[in-house]
């Protein structure tokens, strides 16, 4: 099989998943990129980046619109990342942590004493960035009408285990090291990200907040309403779909972001590169470094070595992450290849989407990319891969 065959089968098994399988799509459409090194080996669409108006609960159908008004998926189409704004807040915090703003280890009380129950409990920025601290996933924040108010219920939030024991998923972390950030740098999250990693980067199609005239750029989500959502917005196009994200003017340290694959590319082989414009070496090794959590692999910020989302490309030293609206990222430091899998997989409802097979699938035929294993053959298939984390160690 050749390389262009396999790139057909993937892209096959990306238009089969926003088709009923056997009973709804998977997504509407999708993009994905895949690269080796500096080299992009596969940048391709499928299927819709808009598509229904809205969700009939009753006939559990996607309200479809007239057929001229569908927009097809394009290799630039703009998607609400969702959870994966979140290690966009970890570099960040890496990055303060460089300056000597914060410290790994430093307690969350003695930046913002406000937040009581942490400074309690003395949760630590590490804890919050290896989701260790024993806060609950999630707040309904979108509850309560003005900062004051969500901060504070927040600041009460008490973990529901000793901080450091184990591993618990939280929304929350992201959140409180959001206000941390904004306590010790003076500048909000939205511009922490901007000034310290998209616009080195030039990655010009990411940001919090898009404008309208970027709307026909972006890739619609969920037509949201209750029972299955938490507030009752309709469809959702050009704004955060997360609710919480939402009540907070589109800018949280958990979502909130907007970007396109090349983008996210970009941020891909700049932590290839030993962090090059964004992060120091010795911040990114660190950043891979196994947190020691029993029975889960956690670096600062990045999941490392899910086969779940990361497929045949998992292993120690394979880092990503994943977001609720159908998004993915995986970084094999090892073999120098990296996969972003964007999808809007909450269009019309989130109910629709089961499993993980497409991210996984991706992520297995890089692994393939060029046959056989390329943990055996680093260097051979895949021109320019990294060595290891350092600058002798970059792109050659």
């Amino acid at each position: 099989m050749t390389e262009d065959d396999a790139s057909a089968g993937l892209l096959r098994q990306l238009r089969a998943a926003t088709e009923p399988a056997p009973v709804h799509p998977w997504c509407a459409g999708a993009v994905v990129l895949a690269g080796c090194g500096r080299d992009v080996v596969l940048h391709e669409a499928v299927g819709w980046a808009l598509r229904y108006s809205g969700y009939d609960a009753q006939a559990d159908r996607g309200v479809e619109l007239p057929r001229e008004r569908w927009i097809p998926m394009r290799r630039d189409t703009v998607f609400d990342l969702a959870s994966l704004t979140k290690p966009f807040t970890a570099i960040a915090a890496l990055q303060a942590i460089e300056r000597g703003t914060i410290a790994l280890d430093g307690q969350l009380g003695a930046y913002v004493p406000r937040l009581t129950a942490a400074a309690d409990h003395r949760i630590t920025v590490r804890q919050l960035l290896t989701h260790t601290s024993g806060l609950r996933a999630e707040l309904p924040l979108y509850e309560y009408r003005g900062p004051e108010r969500r901060l504070a219920r927040l600041a009460e939030e008490e973990p529901l285990t000793e901080p450091g024991s184990t591993y618990r998923y939280s929304d929350l972390n992201p959140l409180l090291l959001q206000h941390v950030l904004e306590r010790t740098t003076g500048r909000s999250l939205a511009r922490l990200v901007r000034d310290g990693i998209t616009r080195p980067l030039g990655m010009t199609s990411t940001r919090y907040c898009p404008p309208p005239s970027w709307r026909p750029r972006i890739a619609a989500t969920e037509d949201q309403r209750r029972p299955w959502g938490r507030l009752d917005r309709g469809l959702v196009h050009g704004v955060v779909h997360d609710e919480n994200a939402y009540a907070m003017g589109g800018v949280a340290g958990h979502a909130g972001l907007f970007s396109t694959a090349a983008d996210l590319g970009a941020l891909c082989r700049a932590l290839l590169d030993g962090g090059a414009g964004v992060l120091a070496p010795a911040s990114v090794r660190l950043m891979l470094t196994d947190a020691g959590i029993p029975g889960r692999s956690q670096g600062l910020g990045f999941e490392l070595g899910q086969p779940w989302f990361m497929g045949e490309l998992a292993g120690p030293r394979t880092a990503g992450h994943t977001g609720f609206t159908g998004t993915s990222l995986v970084v094999d430091f090892d073999s120098g290849r990296y996969v972003v899998l964007l999808a809007n997989a909450v269009h019309p409802v989130r109910t629709w989407r089961q499993g993980n097979a497409p991210r996984a699938d991706a992520a297995t035929w890089l692994a393939r990319y060029g046959h056989g294993s390329p943990r055996s053959r680093v260097g051979n298939d895949c021109h320019n891969v990294t060595q290891g984390l350092g600058g002798e160690n970059r792109f050659q």
